[in-house]
C-alpha cells in the first residue's frame, strides 16, 4: 500500500471513528433504545442514517463515473442483483446481532479502540462468527483440485 492509501486510510477512518462517536452510535443503549419503538424509543439515530444516505446519494453517482478509485486500481462493488436466502439470512442475523448487542461492526471496532469491555466481547462473537462462516463455506464449496 503506497503512502497516500495509508494516509488517507487512516485520516478518514479517524473521521469515520469521530462521527461514530459523535452520533452516540458506540453507546449500546442508545442504539437499542433507537431499535425499541414500543418502549423508550430514541429516534435521533435516524438524523444519522437520513445523513448517511443524503452523502451516499450524492457521491456515488459522481465516484462510479470515475474510471477507478483515487487511490486504488479498482471499484470493489456488489454484483449480485437478486434478494436470495443467504441475503436475508445474513440481514436477519446482523438485525439480531445489532439489537442484542446495540453494536454493528464499524461502532464496534471504534469501541474496542477506546477500550470498551462490551465492544471486545462483540469483537470477538464477531470474528468467531466470520471464522465459522468461513469454515462451513470452504466445506459446502471444497477447493477443485487441479
Amino acid at each position: 500500500m503506497k503512502w497516500a492509501q495509508r494516509i488517507a486510510s487512516v485520516s478518514l477512518g479517524t473521521l469515520f471513528g469521530l462521527g461514530l462517536i459523535a452520533s452516540g452510535m458506540v453507546v449500546p443503549q442508545k442504539v437499542q433504545d433507537f431499535l425499541d419503538i414500543s418502549g423508550r424509543w430514541d429516534p435521533s439515530l435516524i438524523l444519522v442514517m437520513v445523513s448517511a444516505l443524503i452523502v451516499t446519494s450524492i457521491n456515488f453517482p459522481w465516484i462510479t463515473r470515475r474510471a477507478q478509485p483515487l487511490l486504488g486500481h479498482k471499484f470493489h462493488l456488489p454484483t449480485a442483483s437478486r434478494i436470495d436466502g443467504k441475503l436475508v439470512v445474513g440481514a436477519a442475523l446482523f438485525g439480531v446481532g445489532w439489537g442484542i448487542s446495540g453494536f454493528c461492526p464499524g461502532p464496534a471496532l471504534v469501541g474496542l479502540a477506546a477500550g470498551s469491555r462490551s465492544a471486545l466481547l462483540f469483537v470477538v462473537a464477531m470474528l468467531l462468527g466470520m471464522a465459522l462462516h468461513r469454515t462451513y463455506h470452504d466445506i459446502r464449496h471444497p477447493p477443485h483440485q487441479a
